[in-house]
């Protein structure tokens, strides 16, 4: 696996108004990592990754994709830097009114210049590619929850994405059904290639999938550095020992 840094956080602090929620991040994320972002309820995960994919500026800081800093470049260039994101935001925001290959052609029709013949046949190649083959004409309504995961996965995977941001992509789920979603998530990154950056607390997920991450320590207001999940199970923080074991340990 590349070391080369795809995403570098860098004296990121973010807060609303006066009110700090985390302070003095720094991390690195490498090119093919899944890079999990843990923490209890309210550490500030979400907020973490509303400015990974430029929906919050930092109140100080900054974040560099591939050696671009994102938060000081004009916004031409910012937005040329979000089309390398592809984003699945927990409730898999399809809209209601679509059908599955008309939310997922969404991006294509709204971003690239392709004939709609070769955005049909990308649409089809998307939805099998998470297990949905024959499902374009239904609507979200229509779809079991981890369906509906799936299909704003293949919605985020649309525009070929280097990164992919996945906001809890278990939650709601049953354990079987999170599974499944989990080894989809692993098959993406083994045969694209593609870096994944997952905000979650489910511990199953943390385990089965994360190669690297930090903890968002709610006590301190800032992270602590994690490495691979597995071996801070074993050995890591003591505070991330007792979240992974949810106290038992």
């Amino acid at each position: 696996m590349s070391t080369e840094p795809h995403i570098k956080i860098h004296n990121l602090t973010m807060g609303y108004g006066d009110f700090i929620v985390q302070h003095d991040l720094n991390c690195v994320i490498n090119k093919g990592d899944i890079f999990v972002i843990m923490g209890g309820n309210g550490c500030g995960k979400t907020t973490l990754m509303r400015a990974l994919v430029g929906l919050q500026r930092p109140t100080t800081g900054t974040i560099f994709y591939s050696g671009e800093d994102f938060w000081n470049i004009p916004q031409e260039d910012q937005e040329r830097l979000k089309r390398r994101l592809g984003i699945m935001f927990q409730s898999g925001a399809l809209w209601s009114s679509l059908t599955l290959a008309e939310n997922v052609a969404l991006p294509l029709r709204e971003y690239t210049t392709l004939p709609p013949r070769r955005i049909d046949e990308l649409v089809s190649f998307k939805l099998a590619l998470v297990g949905l083959a024959g499902f374009e004409e239904f609507y979200p309504v229509e779809l079991s929850g981890g369906m509906k995961k799936r299909a704003g996965l293949a919605r985020a995977m649309a525009l070929d994405p280097e990164i992919l941001v996945i906001d809890e992509p278990s939650s709601g789920l049953d354990p079987l059904t999170a599974r499944r979603l989990d080894d989809l998530i692993l098959e993406l990154r083994d045969s694209l290639g593609t870096t994944i950056v997952v905000v979650t607390h489910e511990l199953a997920s943390i385990l089965n999938i994360g190669s690297n991450s930090v903890f968002l320590d709610t006590e301190t207001r800032t992270m602590i550095a994690t490495g691979n999940p597995r071996e801070a199970l074993r050995s890591g923080d003591p505070k991330v020992r007792h979240f992974l074991t949810r106290g038992e340990a």
